[in-house]
């Protein structure tokens, strides 16, 4: 692979990480105590002229844990009715958390990357309630890392000059439906769209590739 092949991969790009994009659905905002409802997870893939793009993506309703905390306004703001409801073909936590974390572990691999990174909008909330779930379903083989992300509504910000996701994608050229929001699925798809636009403006930009000259003299700076 030439020098030039390998700054357009996901392992140069991002440090050796692998960007996962994630949203979850919840009960509440107590990631301790309130339920996981939905996730999904959107895997991104990089092509030979370095444009970052959506590859994969894998979606579960989720069944609340055994003891978990319902607040009625979070189920009104998300249209989740009825969290028990058979009709949703909800799965646990544990087995949504695996079949996720088996598909990142795949693609991950075969990017060559040495962990993931979460990539979510607010991506605290996500972080901590996928982490919480990972905890509680004792899952080992966490690929995340356990407290790096990339946070979209503050790359956002500055890409944009907006937090809100729905008012980011407007700015940023990604078409969004207020009437399909919260759902996990939708502002997964739309949130990764959103970072791969940020992503590849500031290559348009020139900030991707660094040249060696432009390294060395930001290394001789710092020290």
């Amino acid at each position: 692979m030439s020098e030039q092949n390998e700054l357009n991969t996901l392992k140069s790009r991002f440090r050796g990480y692998f960007p996962v994009v994630i949203d979850v659905e919840t009960a509440g905002f107590n990631s301790k105590t309130d339920a996981l409802l939905e996730i999904c997870a959107v895997t991104l893939q990089m092509d030979e002229d370095g444009w970052l793009k959506p590859a994969s993506t894998i979606h579960f309703h989720v069944a609340p844990f055994e003891g978990a905390v319902l607040h009625k306004e979070a189920l009104e703001f998300n249209g989740i009715r009825d969290p028990f409801s058979p009709l949703r073909g909800a799965v646990s936590e544990e087995t949504a958390l695996k079949e996720i974390y088996k598909q990142i572990r795949k693609e991950q691999k075969a990017a060559d990357c040495s962990r993931a990174i979460m990539v979510a909008h607010n991506a605290n909330f996500d972080h901590s309630f996928v982490m919480e779930a990972s905890e509680r379903a004792r899952l080992k083989r966490n690929p995340f890392h356990p407290f790096a992300t990339f946070d979209t509504a503050a790359l956002s910000g500055l890409a944009f000059g907006q937090t809100v996701l729905a008012k980011a994608c407007k700015t940023a050229g990604v078409a969004f439906d207020n009437k399909e929001a919260h759902s996990a699925l939708y502002d997964t798809e739309r949130t990764a769209e959103l970072f791969c636009e940020i992503v590849n403006k500031w290559k348009k930009l020139g900030g991707w590739p660094l040249f060696e000259s432009q390294t060395e003299e930001n290394e001789k700076s710092q020290n």
